[in-house]
């Protein structure tokens, strides 16, 4: 029996979240979950629900510095092994972002499955900044090679993981930070105490730390003190660095 192909679908940029800037000069690609393995299509509000509410923050925060974000809308709901479906439409969008905005810089900023699509697109000569929430990393054996993180030389990198996450191991995201903070200073890695998945029980504070990190990352706003801690200090000090209860609620750039 022959093999049934996939059907032909693209990728597409869903409306920028909130009214754009008059000048654009930073683009947020917001990367939502997937699933290991599907070639459905994904349910549009359900698979952005996780970052559309962080998007609409960065685009309102962001909006007096020419920054604008887009939800990236996948062909299928799976990653899909060696297909890496949901990186490849990772690089698509980044290259629609400069299509449709010119000169920009692009942070990608997913969760779950969407963090590792951010991860392993980095490379892309746009990007100059990841973001990645709780990232769905697989456990390397003889049959899986490590994730590659040489992409990651050159851009600001921000992870941000629970300690009680029982679906994605923390401690898989803690081993690819060490592995490329050997070859990019510029990576830190934030834990969430007592925080499940979803990182719901301190979703103001992961807003707050990822709205500081984007906003130093693409419109040069400078860093709070926890996030340049984080960047200098020696591993594994800034790939365990604990987000702090209230992180945000003080904080003045």
């Amino acid at each position: 029996m022959a093999q049934q192909a996939l059907p032909v679908r693209t990728a597409r940029l869903g409306r920028a979240l909130g009214p754009e800037p008059t000048s654009v000069s930073g683009v947020v690609l917001l990367l939502p979950g997937g699933e290991e393995s599907s070639v459905r299509r994904p349910s549009p509000m359900m698979a952005t629900a996780s970052v559309r509410a962080l998007g609409r923050r960065l685009a309102r925060t962001g909006r007096a510095d020419g920054l604008v974000a887009h939800v990236v809308h996948y062909r299928y709901r799976g990653w899909n092994g060696g297909e890496a479906h949901l990186a490849q439409d990772a690089s698509w969008a980044a290259d629609e972002a400069v299509r449709r905005y010119g000169d920009v810089t692009v942070c990608l900023l997913g969760y779950d499955m969407g963090a590792r699509a951010a991860l392993r697109s980095a490379g892309h000569e746009a990007v100059n900044s990841v973001v990645a929430l709780a990232p769905w990393l697989p456990e390397q054996d003889v049959a899986t090679p490590a994730e590659p993180v040489r992409q990651l030389a050159g851009r600001r990198v921000l992870i941000v993981h629970g300690t009680n996450d029982e679906r994605n191991d923390p401690e898989l995201s803690f081993r690819l930070a060490a592995r490329a903070k050997k070859a990019n200073r510029d990576v830190c890695r934030f834990e969430v105490h007592s925080d499940g998945h979803a990182l719901y029980q301190h979703r103001h504070e992961v807003h707050a730390l990822t709205e500081d990190f984007v906003l130093g990352a693409l419109c040069g706003r400078g860093f709070s003190r926890p996030v340049e801690d984080a960047l200098q200090a020696p591993p594994p000090l800034g790939l365990r660095m604990p987000l702090a209860t209230g992180f945000g609620r003080s904080l003045r750039r």
